[in-house]
């Protein structure tokens, strides 16, 4: 692990306005940051430490929605007797994430920023464009089973990990965050996360120095909620396929239909013309396979993840009977 300096931050705008400086990074949880640090692929040379500001609350706003401090932490969120029952995917989400000293570490704010677990960036002698620009993706030859199938490009085909952020995405959720100079602002999740195209390795819509505050939940959505994760086995591993959804129904017909996916691309897929398309479909076994067929479109494999597609077609298509059938 390389050398570097340390701050503890008292407030928010303090926190943006140090970790301005050249080379420096937030630490929370630290679950990811500190691995990447001892393998050096994460290099800060000053961290500041935003763990103990006073973003740990999970408050009701008045529309009747919440609002989640971005340093509540995983395991608190999951708990949350208003989450469960108002946002029960989001729960099932978290508590599908990571192992529960994870949970007690992870922070709201950390896990919507953790980075790709592709083999290739992890291992410091093979080519990665996300952590070495311009050196190219091992990925796209190698054994990428656990890759992107939508939205990748080829300059890069490592997918995002984070359920949580799966979920909030079907939720319409927004993030608050304050800049360094001070200004706040407030965006829909969806916006967060960019795609690869040719700079993989600017993931995200903030500035450097921009500090997420919060994550804003509107009011709870009509319907059942579920999420499924698709894992190679039951517990602290990333998923192959989630689909996070939500269906309500009116009679015999879908009323409205929500998903995303999780595990396939590098950010949270949602495809909302698909979810035009389900409203007043009759609820039948046809309907939902046709809904994973459209989703899936353009899908595109690259060898050991080519079984990924119909996965999430049959992964979309169970977990939405299920919803609407509940």
């Amino acid at each position: 692990m390389k050398a570097f300096t340390y701050e503890r931050a008292n407030d928010a705008l303090q926190a943006a306005k140090a970790a301005a400086k050249p080379g420096a990074k937030f630490i929370a949880g630290g679950t990811n940051l500190l691995d990447l640090m001892k393998l050096e692929i994460e290099q800060p040379t000053h961290l500041v430490d935003v763990s103990r500001l006073p973003l740990t609350q999970i408050e009701d706003t008045s529309d009747g929605g919440l609002r989640i401090g971005s340093q509540v932490p995983n395991s608190d969120l999951a708990a949350d007797q208003r989450v469960r029952e108002r946002y029960p995917v989001l729960s099932q989400a978290l508590l599908a994430g990571a192992s529960g000293q994870l949970r007690n570490k992870a922070s709201t704010g950390g896990n919507l920023l953790q980075r790709t677990r592709c083999y290739f960036f992890y291992d410091t002698n093979r080519a990665c464009n996300k952590r070495t620009p311009g050196s190219g993706c091992s990925a796209m030859e190698g054994f990428n089973r656990i890759h992107a199938v939508l939205g990748a490009s080829d300059h890069c085909i490592a997918t995002h990990p984070s359920d949580m952020a799966v979920a909030l995405t079907v939720l319409d959720a927004q993030i608050e965050t304050i800049r360094s100079d001070g200004q706040a602002r407030r965006f829909p999740l969806s916006e967060l996360h960019r795609l690869p195209g040719d700079t993989p390795h600017i993931e995200t819509t903030l500035e450097p120095s921009e500090l997420i505050t919060g994550v804003l939940l509107p009011p709870p959505p009509k319907g059942k909620q579920i999420y499924r994760k698709v894992r190679d086995r039951a517990s602290y591993a990333f998923a192959l396929v989630s689909v996070a959804a939500i269906v309500s129904i009116d009679g015999t017909k879908l009323q409205e239909a929500r998903f995303a996916f999780g595990g396939v691309a590098h950010k949270p897929w949602r495809v909302t013309e698909v979810e035009r398309t389900l409203s007043g479909k009759v609820i039948d076994d046809q309907t939902f396979i046709e809904a994973g067929e459209l989703a899936l479109t353009g899908a595109k494999g690259h060898g050991a993840n080519d079984f990924k597609i119909p996965l999430a077609k049959r992964t979309l298509a169970r977990t939405l009977a299920d919803a609407a059938r509940a």
